[in-house]
């Protein structure tokens, strides 16, 4: 890399100054991680998709001679947000059958849905729509579960969002496999293909206990510890859920899961509405995950987790939304939100999960539970630059006091004027550049028009 030297105002001398790719500037910063919550009139300093260094405006145009400048004086820059837990293309049954109990949701509606539905071009116009959506609220990476994990990989690593894909496992037969060996079989290759890319992750992702046997699990758990990969499972979802197991095995889920080894740190443990306090303490111990989806959970009366516990013992906690079949959006914005105010009304105490730590919830702590903390989920030196600029220059978030009190209780994601992930700008004022959003809205339109007859 070239210096370039230039004369500086306020120096006698000339200065070397280094030539970057992108410098963005801010009214304020929003690391997430550090010791400082919040930076104001700062820059970030970009280069080769990773960022070099959060510094002083004043010394980072003194510092750097960039490529691309952006100056945002009424924005927050803050981490791209990850959505820790959906089902991308299911973006294409939103309001399809609402006000629903869970299992009938599901046995009568969703699964024959998809049994009729749902095949290799589904999956891709799904997960486009649902990429779109997701980058228009400032999510620059989603954790998913769903059919034709390659072909998810495939859309999202187009559209220049970081993704993992979830190497979904059942025992019964569906248009992606025949059965847990076969999902398993499948599910590897697809690791095998993106086991080198940046963008694409894999995480082994067996449904829940009641559709998964001990077999499989076992298998899975054997995998996921010689692979490094994480283990991404709806877990304690219902009462019922909990019930049906101990009608039918005389153990709770959890239990179950233990006794198979799965209890580990490559757990990512969904919903978890129903646990109790030697639960809590063997997530802590044993270094697991839980992914929050507090309006998924709302809507379909599935219970609360009890969040503020889980945090008290020290449980990395990240947040998701679920798919947009029982959400119905992909809206994370909103999901912090309401994990926020559910957390102080389930616990009757207004100090549970402050707004810094709900952010963290949607950014640093999505990042570990991926095993991808070391690249992403905070703006520090060194990680990829998964940027995102919300803008606060509206009647609804003025006055300012506290951006991050902001960014949680007031702000909407049609605020995020601008994303960056690996330094690529992917959301320039509100205009996607690596996805047809027209194209996208169409075709969606049109499949629905067949899924309603």
């Amino acid at each position: 890399m070239r210096a370039k030297v230039a004369r500086t105002k306020h120096s006698g001398y000339l200065r070397r100054m280094k030539n970057i790719d992108t410098l963005l500037s801010a009214r304020w910063i929003i690391p997430v991680e550090g010791k400082k919550t919040c930076l104001e009139q700062h820059s970030i300093a970009i280069h080769e998709e990773r960022i070099l260094e959060v510094l002083p405006t004043d010394e980072a145009k003194q510092r750097y001679s960039a490529q691309t400048e952006n100056d945002y004086p009424q924005h927050a820059l803050i981490p791209g947000l990850i959505n820790a837990h959906t089902h991308a293309a299911m973006s294409l049954f939103r309001g399809l059958a609402d006000d629903l109990a869970l299992m009938d949701w599901l046995q009568n509606h969703i699964w024959p849905a998809e049994a009729k539905w749902v095949n290799e071009a589904f999956v891709q116009l799904g997960t486009e729509l649902a990429c779109a959506e997701m980058l228009r609220g400032g999510t620059t990476g989603f954790n998913d579960m769903y059919f034709f994990p390659d072909v998810a990989a495939r859309v999202a690593s187009k559209a220049g969002l970081r993704a993992t894909v979830g190497l979904i496992v059942l025992d019964f037969p569906t248009v992606w496999a025949r059965d847990a060996n076969e999902y398993i079989d499948k599910g590897l290759e697809v690791h095998d293909v993106y086991r080198n890319n940046e963008l694409i992750n894999t995480a082994f992702a067996p449904h829940s206990p009641y559709t998964v046997s001990d077999g499989p699990l076992d298998k899975i758990r054997m995998l996921a510890d010689e692979l490094d990969r994480p283990v991404h499972m709806h877990v304690h979802e219902t009462a019922d859920e909990v019930n049906e197991s101990v009608k039918k095995t005389g153990k709770r889920p959890f239990k179950r899961l233990a006794e198979l080894g799965l209890v580990s740190p490559n757990l990512m443990a969904v919903h978890m509405t129903q646990l109790e306090a030697e639960e809590i303490e063997q997530l802590a111990a044993s270094g697991s995950h839980v992914v929050h989806c507090p309006e998924s959970n709302l809507k379909l009366a599935s219970g609360f987790c009890p969040l503020g516990k889980l945090l008290s013992a020290g449980v990395n906690v990240a947040l998701g939304t679920d798919g947009a079949a029982s959400n119905n959006d992909l809206d994370m914005f909103s999901e912090m939100r309401t994990a926020a105010l559910l957390a102080k009304g389930v616990s009757e105490d207004a100090t549970v999960l402050p707004a810094q730590q709900a952010l963290e919830m949607a950014t640093l702590n999505g990042a570990k539970a991926l095993g991808l903390d070391k690249k992403t989920g905070s703006l520090v030196a060194g990680k990829f630059a998964d940027i995102v600029a919300v803008n606060f220059d509206t009647i609804e978030t003025t006055p300012v006091y506290d951006p991050v009190s902001h960014l949680v209780y007031c702000c909407h994601r049609e605020q995020v004027s601008d994303v960056w992930i690996a330094g690529k700008h992917v959301m320039k004022e509100r205009i996607l550049t690596t996805i047809d959003t027209d194209q996208i809205k169409q075709a969606a339109t049109d499949v629905s028009e067949k899924i309603k007859q």
